[in-house]
């Protein structure tokens, strides 16, 4: 069955709306600088989907394009302007980094309240696309219990974790891919909450033998690597992940090869996409405390 992720996008952005309001009305304006460097037509579309996403909420959202891609130390000095402007909120570089591009450092030069996505080491927020899939999950595990309103999928990390801990007790969680703006961050959340896992990877020996055994896969790697034939019967499967066919952007899987097979799963793209882009939002309200 096919998750509503639409549905809850819309919740979420409900009350996201409504908690931009309440800041804006005493004097609090969030703001969003998002940075990008290159032109890479695909990360141009994911900017323009957060702007557009920021305006309908309330939000304001400032994009500081770099099309040709400075020195390291001289992007650096663009950071720290960007980060002293008390008008702003937040910072979102875009991923992937250029070569010779400095990760960590690229978020020291931020405060912690403006980093987000969580990238600072002792951060206060969780990664928005972790938050995604949690959310995902908490949909099904929700609909094992009859709990059919759809507000409740919203993901309060801290206190979903004894709620996390109960559904999947007993249960093998699979996190397929290991990057820094994918499985990585999703597996670091699941280790703050108690979630038990395993992870896969290009390295690792007969990933198919680990993915029929699986209750949840959680997919990020942007290849194709989940089919009917090395699924079990009653998976649920969960793809943040995207790759291009034909021109078209696709998840880890095609729908209609194991739609038949899963019990649940989302669609690809508009799925678990957008509701990482909310995510994004409710940290950066979240920023302002």
């Amino acid at each position: 069955m096919l998750i509503p992720c639409k549905k809850i996008a819309q919740e979420i952005e409900n009350n996201l709306r409504s908690r931009t309001t309440k800041l804006r009305s005493h004097g609090s304006i969030p703001k969003l600088v998002t940075i990008l460097l290159g032109t890479a037509p695909e990360q141009l579309s994911f900017v323009n989907i957060k702007k557009r996403l920021a305006k309908k909420i309330g939000i304001e959202f400032e994009f500081v394009h770099i099309a040709k891609v400075p020195t390291f130390d001289r992007f650096l000095k663009k950071l720290d302007f960007i980060a002293g402007n008390m008008r702003t909120t937040g910072i979102i570089v875009q991923h992937p980094l250029p070569a010779g591009y400095d990760h960590d450092k690229i978020y020291a030069h931020m405060s912690v309240s403006q980093d987000i996505e969580g990238h600072k080491p002792g951060s206060p927020f969780v990664f928005p696309l972790a938050l995604s899939a949690l959310t995902g999950l908490k949909y099904v595990c929700n609909q094992t219990d009859g709990d059919t309103d759809i507000s409740h999928s919203i993901v309060q990390f801290k206190k979903d974790a004894p709620f996390f801990a109960k559904h999947l007790r007993g249960k093998q969680v699979v996190i397929a891919g290991r990057g820094a703006t994918g499985g990585g961050p999703i597996a670091m959340a699941f280790d703050k909450i108690g979630i038990d896992y395993l992870i896969t990877h290009s390295q690792t020996l007969d990933s198919d033998s680990i993915y029929k055994r699986a209750d949840v896969i959680i997919t990020a790697t942007g290849n194709h690597i989940i089919t009917s034939k090395n699924i079990k019967q009653g998976a649920i499967l969960l793809n943040v992940g995207l790759r291009k066919k034909d021109g078209k952007l696709r998840g880890d899987y095609e729908e209609e090869d194991i739609k038949h097979k899963a019990l649940w799963y989302n669609k690809t793209p508009g799925g678990l996409g957008p509701i990482d882009v909310l995510y994004l939002y409710s940290n950066l309200l979240d920023s302002i405390k």
